[in-house]
């Protein structure tokens, strides 16, 4: 199906963009830290269950007789627990209490007590954590209900439509990128009209497009609207639930769910995103959003400094062809002033891992001579001890070359990336 005011069709493409939306701390190395606002699954589940949509009965807790008590509060056959981490794949984790898996299936609440006892205060190790893994705070307990049938719905911005599209199919709770390339037929999406929202029609079509019938047509539908609602409410980039599931008692229920933030709506989004729990992020990249700086730390020794993220992963790339790995991704962006460079330096020169700095600055809007007057001061104040290896192109560059050459300061000017690269990994070669 082609959404009205596309330029194109691709179903599998657009699937996919919905999942680099999802993954997109897994785009670097195995564990990158959180760059964007990320909540916690309960937290989504409280901005659903406000705008209307139905999720599971559940209660929160921070210590295991919280957890105990809600789990007698909720009075149901079988009681879910789940530890509450940014992370994927916490049902295959493992806590340094010894415990395996971050999500249990009881019907004692006494039980939920004793998990929690090991889950709380202990770290938990995925594929997605940190080696060392992250300190559980919150687990959820949750009311298990049974699903018959599994959905996928998502509704996520689309530049080929110029606005927020709904995407389903009636194979859910799996990957759904398999779903869209093997069977693309049963991938239905619809172009919303921002000034209309969610007509009841396309409401209908698509519950029905994933497969709910009779009475549970209109209560899909429903389920539909309330999710757009809570897009525009919160100023969602995507929201993707899967599964959207069925009950055997013919209920339609929004199990799980990720939302993404537009984070130039913080503005108007107080509320949440002052849900924000940072204690899970890189403490340099915290320290590195106050200066308006993208840091991701990765493994390597050589620092990378660096304008736009695209000459940023370039930089990676071109440092580990050469032979060296990159000890972060620093993006500068546009617009930079003298203390953000210096900032920059500070967070870098901060990583014990760092044996070699890389500064590859192609200026645009950036003024190369800002960042030179930047480094200059950096490198006197911080009394740089590692390698400098630089290398400006573009605005301003030729003042900004002579700042750096009568410094007085030991920097290794270079003539483009793949001098600069090939330097200073030679530099760390040479120590």
């Amino acid at each position: 199906m082609s959404c009205r005011g596309c330029k194109s069709s691709d179903d599998v493409g657009l699937v996919k963009r919905a999942s680099q939306w999802r993954d997109k701390k897994a785009e670097l190395c195995v564990y990158i830290p959180r760059r964007w606002l990320n909540l916690q699954e309960y937290q989504s589940k409280k901005l659903m269950q406000d705008s209307g949509v139905t999720v599971q009965r559940f209660f929160v807790a921070d210590n295991p007789t919280e957890a105990r008590d809600a789990a007698k509060r909720l009075n149901a056959k079988e009681i879910v627990l789940k530890a509450q981490i940014l992370a994927g794949g916490r049902g295959k984790g493992v806590f340094d209490s010894g415990l395996k898996g971050g999500v249990h299936l009881t019907t004692d609440p006494a039980v939920v007590g004793e998990l929690a006892s090991k889950m709380l205060g202990y770290n938990l190790t995925t594929k997605q954590t940190p080696k060392d893994g992250v300190k559980v705070k919150t687990v959820m307990v949750a009311e298990a209900l049974d699903i018959s049938r599994e959905t996928y719905f998502a509704i996520l911005m689309d530049r080929a439509c110029n606005g927020p599209v709904m995407v389903g199919s009636p194979q859910g709770g799996m990957d759904i990128e398999e779903v869209a390339a093997r069977t693309p037929e049963l991938i239905f999406k619809e172009a919303i009209d921002i000034f209309e929202g969610v007509r009841d029609d396309q409401a209908l079509r698509m519950a029905a497009n994933l497969g709910f019938k009779g009475p549970l047509e209109r209560q899909a539908a429903d389920q539909i609207k309330k999710l757009y609602d809570l897009f525009l409410k919160v100023d969602a980039t995507q929201v993707e639930v899967n599964p959207l599931g069925e009950t055997p008692q013919g209920q339609v229920v929004c199990f799980d769910a990720k939302i993404n933030f537009d984070d130039n709506a913080e503005f108007r989004q107080k509320a949440v995103f002052a849900m924000d729990d940072t204690a899970e992020s890189d403490p340099i990249e915290t320290e590195a959003a106050k200066y308006d700086l993208k840091y991701i730390g990765l493994d390597g020794n050589i620092a990378c400094f660096v304008n736009g993220a695209g000459l940023a992963m370039a930089t990676c790339d071109i440092i580990d062809l050469h032979g060296g790995k990159p000890a972060n991704f620093l993006d500068l962006g546009g617009g930079v002033k003298e203390n953000q460079v210096y900032a920059a330096f500070k967070l870098l020169t901060a990583d014990p891992k760092v044996e070699a700095i890389l500064v590859n600055i192609f200026g645009g809007i950036v003024n190369c001579a800002i960042i030179a007057n930047g480094i200059t001061k950096a490198c006197r104040e911080l009394e740089l001890k590692v390698p400098l290896v630089v290398r400006l192109e573009g605005t301003n560059v030729h003042e900004a070359k002579r700042i750096l050459s009568e410094s007085g300061l030991p920097i290794t000017a270079a003539s483009d990336l793949d001098d600069a690269a090939r330097k200073a990994v030679a530099a760390i070669a040479k120590k």
